[in-house]
């Protein structure tokens, strides 16, 4: 009779638990705290079914009952049924397309009854079981081309179709698989390829277009004189040299003004814009700046929970989803917000450290791409909060309000504890 309860709690790491625990009470709290109003009690918040405070307690209590339901299921089932759900992933992304329905802003929300589920958010999960699935199979050479290009297909189908949903800040979101893609073997050069790319964005937006120009063109330059003895020894350098310098001047004088005119949506380019401080709009930038305001007010050591009065008078719009940080910030001050970043930073810290003992590919993979998901929601959305990113709708893993954030982040969370469990099993 005391079999099941043993095989639930064998060999589970309970900091992770534990550190999963304290940030949904995290969550609870802050979310609790930018609804409650003076002269209202845990009761009254608890009564009523139309907030976000007792909504996300229904959201807790399904999220545990899932969390257990992991715990007891077998390793292999995530590895025998990785591509199942992957293909069920992208079916319902098509699905949205089809019958989704348009929720601020965005045509990423499938309403039955009266539940509202975004499937971008379930498929990160589906994404990376399959990506883990494939990259562990023993007929995969990850060194040979043609498997970097599926597993590469593998991330980028699902990112496709949630940007045709007009959900940006989620599909980026998938971009973060390409780190582990590089754990396992990808070129160093294709990330420096990638930073690059961002620079010069940056550089495009940032800089006169003229002026770049002759930046390339002296840098270009400079090197082919220091590189003079090696040109004339081989005459590829001196292409490749040329190849770079006209790609460049190309991208920045006319592949980015192309894309912020005819691809990007007017507020994509607004928020990023607003961003890089080339342009004050009162619509693109109210959130932020409530929200820094909301922070600075805070001080060292807040106002004290319950306290806060941006929060209490509705000043920063979606305070309890993509804005929950400043919540924090205003109540506990800069030592509260401290504290939060450090309890994110020994979560990531465990989670990299339970990926490498692990000793199937699957595990290992798997955790790693928790990891960089993690990783990412938390930059973004913190960074959103204090202007250092555009604002792209990226909720703050398991605090934010939101049931398909919540249940996917448990899920991908209490699977990876589930395999960790099972490290001692080879899985393929």
């Amino acid at each position: 009779m005391n079999d099941r309860p043993t095989k639930l709690t064998k060999g589970l790491d309970w900091s992770l638990i534990y550190l999963y625990i304290l940030l949904v009470v995290v969550g609870l709290m802050s979310i609790y705290a930018v609804e409650h109003r003076e002269n209202e009690n845990l009761l009254f918040a608890l009564t009523h079914f139309n907030r976000n405070f007792s909504q996300q307690i229904k959201w807790v209590g399904v999220a545990g009952a899932l969390a257990v339901i992991i715990l007891l299921i077998d390793s292999k089932f995530f590895t025998a049924t990785a591509n199942l759900f992957y293909a069920g992933g992208i079916f319902l992304l098509l699905l949205v397309l089809i019958i989704g329905q348009d929720v601020k802003g965005s045509h990423s929300w499938l309403v039955l009854g009266g539940f509202h589920f975004q499937p971008a958010e379930f498929t990160k999960l589906c994404t990376l079981l399959a990506l883990a699935k494939y990259l562990s199979s023993m007929e995969v050479d990850f060194a040979k081309l043609r498997s970097r290009v599926i597993a590469s297909v593998i991330i980028l189908l699902p990112t496709m179709l949630i940007l045709l949903q007009n959900e940006t800040g989620l599909a980026m979101v998938y971009f973060c698989f390409f780190l582990v893609l590089y754990r396992e073997g990808l070129p160093g050069i294709l990330m420096v390829v990638g930073f690059s790319m961002i620079v010069l964005v940056l550089s495009a937006l940032l800089v006169e277009k003229t002026i770049l120009f002759v930046l390339f063109t002296l840098a270009a330059a400079a090197i082919i004189y220091f590189l003079r003895h090696l040109i004339a020894r081989k005459r590829a350098v001196l292409a490749l040299i040329l190849f770079i310098w006209g790609f460049c001047s190309v991208f920045v004088m006319f592949v980015v003004p192309f894309t912020f005119q005819h691809v990007l949506k007017p507020y994509q380019v607004s928020r990023i814009n607003v961003m890089l401080g080339r342009e004050v709009s009162r619509g693109a930038d109210y959130n932020v700046n409530q929200s820094k305001i909301a922070i600075g007010s805070g001080g060292v050591f807040g106002k004290g929970y319950l306290k806060g009065t941006q929060t209490r008078f509705d000043f920063v719009p979606e305070q309890s989803t993509d804005f929950i940080f400043c919540t924090i910030g205003e109540d506990f001050g800069f030592v509260g917000s401290i504290v939060l970043l450090l309890i994110y930073t020994v979560l990531l810290i465990r989670i990299v450290q339970v990926a490498e003992r692990q000793r199937s590919d699957f595990s290992r993979i798997y955790a790693y791409g928790v990891a960089c998901i993690f990783f990412f929601h938390i930059a973004i959305n913190i960074g959103m909060t204090v202007g250092l990113a555009p604002v792209i709708g990226i909720p703050l893993p398991l605090v934010s309000y939101g049931g398909s954030s919540l249940i996917t982040f448990t899920m991908l969370f209490f699977i990876l504890i589930r395999l960790d469990a099972d490290r001692q099993m080879v899985l393929r």
